[in-house]
C-alpha cells in the first residue's frame, strides 16, 4: 500500500461510522484554507472547506448564480431598497462538539451576531483570532449596514445606508455564513473564544471532525441536519497541491473527486472508464496584477508596455492547452455588461520597448515578479506563465527575478501589496459584475489587507463601479461597468492574461456532484454507488 493512502484511510477510518455500509467520500484540493471560518477567508480555498459546515440566510442553488432561500425561508425588501425583512425558518438546529451541546435552534440572536461581529469595532468578537472581516470590508459592508435588529426570534430587519443592487447575493457569498451565537457566548464565558474560528460549528450537512494543516480537513454527516441527513458519513478534503498527484491518486480510488486537473491530462481522464471529467467555462479572470504604488509601475506608460511586451495567445497555447482564452477586461466574456468594444493591447515588443524610452527607462528596468505556489481554476500553472512573462519581459529589457511563497504567506504578500508584478486571479463568487470590479479594484480593496493587489485606487473608476452598485437598473448599471473597463483598459493596472476552462474529475461511482459556476466545490447530496 503507498505511504500517503494510510493516513487518509486512517483518518476516514476513525471518523466513519462503525457499521459495514458507512461511506467516506475524499476530495483531493489544492491547497490548505486560511481559517475554517468563513468569516476571516477571502480565497475559494478556504470558502470551499468552510462551505460543508455552514448555511446562509439566502443562497445559490447548486450549479446556478439564481438565489433561493435557506435559513430565511421568505424575505421582504422595502419600496426604497433599503430595509430588508427575513424571517427565519423554525426548528434548523445546530452541530454540536465534544464541549458544547446546543439548547436551542436558530434565532434572530445568531444572525445579528454573526454580521455584527463583522461589522462594529466593539464588538467583543470583532478583533478575536485577529480578525480582518477583509472580504466584508471589500464589499464595502461597513459603510452600507445602518442597522440590524432583532424583531423577534424569527426575525431579523437590515436597514442600509443606501440602496444596493447585489446586496441579496452578497448575504448569499461564505462571509456572510451564520454561526452560533450561544456558542460563542459559551466560548467568551470560558475564556477561549478563538475556539469559534478553530472548531467551527454551523446548521450545515457536515460537521466539522478535525482539521491537521497541509494534510486534511474532516467532516462527518450531521444526523440532524435541517435539508436531511446527507448518503455519505464521512468527507475528507486531502490536500493536495500538485495536480498530478491528485490525478495519481484519484486513479488509484485513494480519492473521489479532484479539482483542477492539469489542461494536458483531460485526454487520458476522458479515455479512463473509471473517471469522469467534468468542464465548465469558467466565471474568472486569470491576471499579473502591477502595484501601482511603487515606482516605476505608478507610471501609466510603463503598465501599457508591460501588456504589450506580453505574448498572452502564447500564454494560452502553453499552459491552459484549449482549456482558457486571451483576455482583455477584468470580467469574464460571460457577465452581462462585458465591454467587447475595447481593444485588447496587441503582442507589440518594439511599441513596448518605445513607451519605456518615453516614460524616461531607456536602460530598461528591473523588478520583482511573484507566481503562485498552487494551481488555481483560473491559472493551471502560474510558475510557467511566470517564466514565459520573464522571457517576454526581458526582450524589452524589463529584469526579472522570479518568487514564491507558501501559498497562505503568498496570499498576505500580495494583499498587503509587498510584490511589484504578481500572479493572481479571481472567480466569482455572486454572479454581479461588482464582485469583479469594485472588488477587485475599487479604493476600497486597495488598502493593506484588501483584494485589489494593484492597490490602483482611480477617483474616476471608483465613482462609476459605486454608482452602478446603487442603482436597481440591470441596463443602467452595465452602462456603468462598460465605461469602467474603459478606464481600466486605459490605466492598464493589470495585464488581463486569461479567462480558463474550469475542469474537475471524479470517480465513475460518485452521484450527484456537479460543477459550480461560482467555484464553489458542494458535496451536499452527493454519494458513492
Amino acid at each position: 500500500m503507498k505511504k500517503h493512502l494510510l493516513p487518509i484511510l486512517a483518518m476516514a477510518a476513525a471518523l466513519a461510522t462503525t457499521t459495514a455500509s458507512a461511506k467516506t467520500l475524499v476530495f483531493c484540493s489544492e491547497g490548505s484554507p486560511e481559517s475554517l471560518n468563513p468569516q476571516l477567508v477571502t480565497t475559494s480555498t478556504g470558502m470551499n472547506a468552510a462551505r460543508p459546515m455552514f448555511n446562509n440566510l439566502v443562497e445559490f442553488a447548486p450549479g446556478s448564480t439564481d438565489l433561493e432561500p435557506a435559513l430565511a425561508e421568505t424575505w421582504t425588501i422595502s419600496d426604497d431598497g433599503r430595509e430588508y425583512t427575513f424571517h427565519l425558518r423554525s426548528d434548523v438546529p445546530f452541530h454540536g462538539n465534544a464541549s458544547f451541546a446546543p439548547t436551542r435552534p436558530l434565532n434572530a440572536d445568531d444572525v445579528v451576531f454573526s454580521l455584527v461581529r463583522q461589522w462594529k469595532e466593539d464588538h467583543p468578537y470583532h478583533h478575536v483570532s485577529g480578525a480582518s472581516y477583509d472580504y466584508f470590508k471589500d464589499m464595502g459592508m461597513p459603510d452600507l449596514l445602518e442597522s440590524i435588529e432583532r424583531l423577534d426570534d424569527r426575525t431579523v430587519r437590515i436597514r442600509l445606508a443606501r440602496p444596493e443592487a447585489p446586496f441579496l447575493a452578497n448575504l448569499a457569498m461564505p462571509f456572510n455564513a451564520i454561526l452560533s451565537a450561544e456558542y460563542a457566548e459559551e466560548l467568551l464565558a470560558a475564556g477561549t473564544p478563538d475556539r469559534l474560528d478553530r472548531d467551527p460549528i454551523g446548521t450545515g450537512p457536515f460537521v466539522f471532525a478535525g482539521y491537521q494543516e497541509n494534510v486534511a480537513v474532516r467532516y462527518r454527516a450531521f444526523d440532524a441536519y435541517w435539508r436531511g441527513r446527507q448518503p455519505i458519513d464521512t468527507l475528507v478534503f486531502s490536500i493536495t497541491p500538485n495536480p498530478a498527484v491528485r490525478l495519481t491518486k484519484l486513479k488509484a480510488g485513494e480519492c473521489h473527486v479532484m479539482a483542477f486537473p492539469n489542461p494536458a491530462d483531460a485526454g487520458q481522464i476522458e479515455s479512463d472508464p473509471s473517471l469522469r471529467l467534468l468542464r465548465q467555462e469558467g466565471f474568472n479572470i486569470g491576471y499579473l496584477a502591477l502595484n501601482t504604488t511603487k515606482p516605476p509601475f505608478d507610471d501609466a506608460r510603463v503598465r501599457r508596455a508591460i501588456n504589450m511586451a506580453i505574448d498572452k495567445d502564447a500564454i494560452v497555447e502553453a499552459v491552459y492547452q484549449g482549456a482558457g482564452i486571451a483576455a482583455k477586461n477584468p470580467v469574464p466574456p460571460t457577465i452581462w455588461s462585458y465591454n467587447d468594444q475595447i481593444r485588447p493591447y496587441s503582442y507589440d515588443p518594439a511599441g513596448a520597448r518605445r513607451l519605456l524610452v518615453e516614460a524616461g527607462h531607456p536602460e530598461g528596468l528591473a523588478a520583482d515578479l511573484w507566481y503562485m505556489p498552487v494551481s488555481r481554476p483560473y491559472m493551471p500553472s502560474a510558475k510557467r506563465i511566470a517564466e514565459l512573462i520573464q522571457v517576454d519581459l526581458g526582450k524589452i529589457g524589463v529584469r526579472t527575478e522570479l518568487n514564491t511563497a507558501e501559498w497562505g504567506e503568498y496570499r498576505l504578500k500580495m494583499q498587503a501589496g509587498e510584490p511589484m508584478l504578481a500572479l493572481y486571479g479571481w472567480t466569482g463568487d455572486n454572479g454581479d459584475p461588482d464582485n469583479f470590479l469594485h472588488v477587485l479594484l475599487g479604493c476600497t480593496a486597495a488598502r493593506a489587507g484588501g483584494n485589489n493587489i494593484a492597490k490602483w485606487c482611480d477617483p474616476a473608476y471608483d465613482s462609476l463601479v459605486t454608482r452602478a452598485k446603487e442603482i436597481a437598473d440591470q441596463a443602467a448599471r452595465a452602462s456603468l461597468y462598460s465605461e469602467a473597463q474603459s478606464v481600466f483598459h486605459e490605466a492598464a493596472p493589470w495585464v488581463p492574461l486569461a479567462h480558463s476552462i474550469v475542469m474537475m474529475a471524479t470517480r465513475a461511482n460518485v452521484r450527484g456532484f456537479v460543477m459550480d459556476p461560482l467555484g464553489r466545490h458542494i458535496f451536499e447530496g452527493v454519494d458513492l454507488e
